[in-house]
């Protein structure tokens, strides 16, 4: 595994764990400022619109496993396919569980690893 490579790997490990934690300064740090996630059924949407998504979270806990499939990177840019588990539990509701695969587009800023482009497909299971 490359450099990069494994720079790669831990962003995904520090963003599973920011997520797990609410830590929305550390997500913040692992993406561009131009970056654009799609979901299934709504329209594409950059770093304000998932900040708003992510607080409105709050007291959801947040549970989740990565399986990075394909990683290629390409100078400075980098494509992964990623299967993900997640379980999501409401502070007083029943867990729910979702899963799929993510298309993600990486880029080196500033000589770090940042997402770009995240296509998540995830469902719920």
């Amino acid at each position: 595994m490359t450099s990069d490579e494994k720079e790669i790997h831990e962003l995904v490990n520090n963003w599973m764990a920011a997520s797990k934690t609410g830590d929305t300064a550390t997500l913040l740090r692992l993406m561009s400022d131009d970056v654009i996630f799609m979901v299934p059924g709504h329209e594409p949407f950059g770093k304000e619109a998932f900040v708003r998504a992510f607080k409105d979270m709050k007291g959801v806990s947040i549970e989740g496993t990565s399986d990075i499939q394909e990683l290629q990177v390409l100078g400075d840019w980098a494509w992964m396919r990623n299967r993900l588990r997640m379980t999501m539990t409401p502070p007083k509701g029943e867990p729910k569980q979702h899963s799929g695969y993510t298309l993600t587009v990486l880029r080196k800023k500033d000589g770090h690893w940042v997402v770009s482009r995240d296509a998540n497909l995830l469902m719920p299971t």
